[in-house]
């Protein structure tokens, strides 16, 4: 049992510095070695668990996926009604700290990867399907409250997903006109323009 836990916590070292490394360098520019030094680890002991860099690579994406779902599990059972899961849940994914940032610049990647990679592709038509099927059932609980407009929620996710998405990108490449501010800003605007948020 010991042996399992043992390879657990290596495997999780690996992604871990995997997402850090491609986070400064880009997918293009990153080396088994690098990600190696950076676990403290070998190449060969990378390898043991990942035979490629592309292994590696979809591992790390999958990774970074669950950790983005489980930094979130807190905001999506908390007993606040639907806005102030809406509003919490948004929030959560401004690129305002050091975990977040690194996790938008390896999404970041995934999405310039999908364009050549099938399997990716596949990835993040999962991961959309999960952020969709999240945020619209935020939407429908507040439907069923009485605090949201009787729009098809499943539109409302996916305007909420692709502002969000437009919006972090800009602050990501430090847009004179797109702060972490002003993106709270628009987001705060947009809810309310669609009946989603205070006022």
């Amino acid at each position: 049992m010991a042996r399992i836990s043992v390879e657990v916590e290596r495997r999780e070292q690996i992604l871990s510095a995997a997402c850090e490394v491609v986070s400064e360098l880009g997918f293009k520019s990153l080396r088994i070695a690098d990600v190696a030094r950076r676990a403290g680890t070998s190449t060969g002991t990378v390898h043991y668990y990942f035979a490629t860099k592309t292994a590696l690579m979809h591992a790390a994406f999958e990774w970074n996926f669950e950790r983005s779902l489980s930094r979130r599990r807190p905001i999506l059972t908390a007993a606040s009604d639907a806005r102030e899961r809406l509003r919490a849940f948004i929030d959560s994914y401004l690129p305002a700290d050091d975990v977040t940032v690194l996790a938008w610049h390896v999404w970041a990647e995934l999405w310039v990867e999908a364009l050549h990679d099938t399997e990716l592709q596949e990835l993040n038509e999962r991961v959309y399907g999960e952020w969709r099927r999240i945020v619209a059932g935020i939407i429908r609980d507040g439907q069923d409250a009485g605090l949201f407009p009787p729009d098809d929620p499943i539109l409302a996710a996916n305007a909420l997903i692709a502002m969000i998405d437009g919006l972090a990108l800009q602050v990501l490449l430090a847009s004179t006109s797109m702060s972490i501010e002003r993106m709270r800003a628009v987001c705060d605007q947009v809810l309310r323009a669609m009946g989603l948020g205070d006022g």
